[in-house]
């Protein structure tokens, strides 16, 4: 990056090689196009009815244009540019109407030149608040000045591209380390070579497979709405064994597919046990994972039918949870197998939300009906204000996009009180209850209105 002097006056050099430092660390100058920042404007773009709208990051010289939608650019110059102005607030900058600007023939000429008459635009923050770039909206026509609840909602969105930048931040930083992926089973079962294929054929066949549950919950009552099905190994010697230290090697081998089968087999099951019990657990739902394996398999939605027949229960009552690993690599029959399991009336949640760089790209285009906040970003919420808006803002563009959400890993009264005051309606977690048996759960369920005693007078008592 050239070093030349700064062309606004009156800047703080100190706070701008500052800036530059942080903006360099996250390499995203001059880089290939990425579908979560292109998903991002377009989000923008359709939800404030806007003509075009673009993502940009400002060296000392250019703007950047990471992704545009509508009028494509692909720099400026950063000299009388928006970027200037928003850094001059240090906030939010609204123009809805260029000519009437009071420094319009020194300002923005090169919007004028594209037909620009207003826009409105917000800073893209690193994680130590420094400026590094925009999320602008444009309109062709003068408009209306946009009211305070509608920047916070497009401040959102650009939120949303800071914790992608921060995203991209760490795994340089991994990668600069020689941090590559680490090995999903525990040092002592892979100094042993325990578990091979051999030993999980064996399980299968002696039906040592077992399936735990966590309850979720609707964080304003307290009553358990659904469960997430969890796979444990019931090893006769070992004990209970957690999956990662054996579905990496099922997924290798292929077993993946005939336990997945068994997994949801016995989930279909147990839900018909419960509601034989009570028939008022009908309005459960009890979620399964899937591997990339079991989504991509020919016939799935004819297979999840058959089980749900043969099970007699509503295809209501079944969710299958998807991480983006299981869609990235073939999206034309990922979309094709999400429509036939959407007719087929299954819930569909998207896991892990927002850990990859495409989420966003794929929540748009594919039917979700659930959104599950990975454990990090809620694990994060009391370190500071961006972990926390960036749950605000999934909470946001959940209820934009008319689905649901479920935050998950809540451990502690404080990310409950601030989930609940997010307007966050499902979550699980230990402060609620941890994976169980069904045995356990059966228990839970009897409890009057299904309804989890109240963490926090458990707090007070115990105090």
């Amino acid at each position: 990056m050239p070093q030349v002097e700064a062309e606004i006056a009156g800047i703080d050099r100190q706070r701008e090689d500052e800036r530059l430092a942080a903006l360099d660390s996250t390499g995203i100058l001059d880089t290939p196009p990425e579908p979560s920042y292109d998903a991002i404007v377009r989000l923008a773009a359709e939800y404030f009815q806007a003509d075009s709208a673009t993502i940009a990051f400002a060296d000392e010289s250019r703007v950047w244009m990471k992704s545009c939608w509508g009028q494509m650019v692909r720099e400026l110059p950063r000299k009388n540019s928006i970027f200037d102005l928003v850094l001059a607030e240090d906030g939010p900058v609204v123009v809805p109407e260029i000519s009437r600007h009071p420094q319009c023939d020194a300002l923005l000429p090169r919007l004028r030149q594209l037909g620009m008459a207003s826009f409105a635009s917000v800073p893209v923050r690193c994680s130590d608040k420094r400026i590094l770039g925009i999320l602008t909206i444009f309109r062709n026509k003068p408009s209306q000045k946009m009211q305070a609840e509608a920047i916070r909602n497009l401040e959102g969105l650009a939120d949303m591209v800071s914790s992608q930048l921060e995203l991209r931040r760490l795994r340089k930083v991994l990668k600069g380390n020689g941090h590559g992926p680490r090995h999903s089973r525990t040092a002592a079962t892979a100094g042993e070579n325990w578990p091979n294929g051999a030993d999980l054929h064996h399980a299968l066949d002696r039906g040592q497979f077992v399936l735990y549950y966590q309850p979720e919950v609707d964080l304003a009552t307290r009553r358990i709405v659904g469960l997430e099905a969890l796979i444990r190994w019931s090893h006769p010697e070992r004990g209970l064994i957690p999956p990662m230290d054996f579905i990496p090697l099922a997924e290798e081998n292929g077993l993946i597919l005939p336990i997945g089968d068994w997994g949801l087999a016995e989930a279909c099951g147990q839900i018909q046990r419960w509601c034989h019990e009570d028939p008022r657990h009908v309005s459960l739902r009890v979620c399964v994972n899937l591997s990339a394996r079991q989504f991509l398999r020919e016939g799935l939605a004819d297979h999840v039918e058959a089980l749900l027949v043969e099970a007699g229960i509503s295809s209501r009552q079944l969710g299958l949870e998807m991480t983006e690993s299981s869609l990235i690599p073939n999206l034309h029959p990922a979309l094709e197998v999400l429509g036939s399991l959407r007719r087929l009336g299954v819930s569909l949640l998207m896991d892990d939300f927002g850990t990859g760089y495409s989420s966003l790209n794929y929540l748009h285009s594919f039917p979700f009906d659930v959104l599950k906040i990975d454990r990090s970003f809620v694990g994060r919420m009391t370190e500071g204000d961006q972990p926390l808006q960036i749950v605000r803002t999934i909470i946001e563009l959940a209820r934009v996009m008319g689905m649901d959400v479920v935050a998950e890993g809540i451990e502690t009264l404080e990310q409950y009180r601030l989930l609940r005051e997010m307007k966050c309606r499902y979550g699980q977690g230990f402060l609620f209850a941890r994976p169980m048996s069904a045995e356990a759960v059966t228990q839970l369920l009897r409890l009057p209105g299904r309804v989890l005693p109240d963490p926090e007078l458990c707090e007070a008592v115990c105090a």
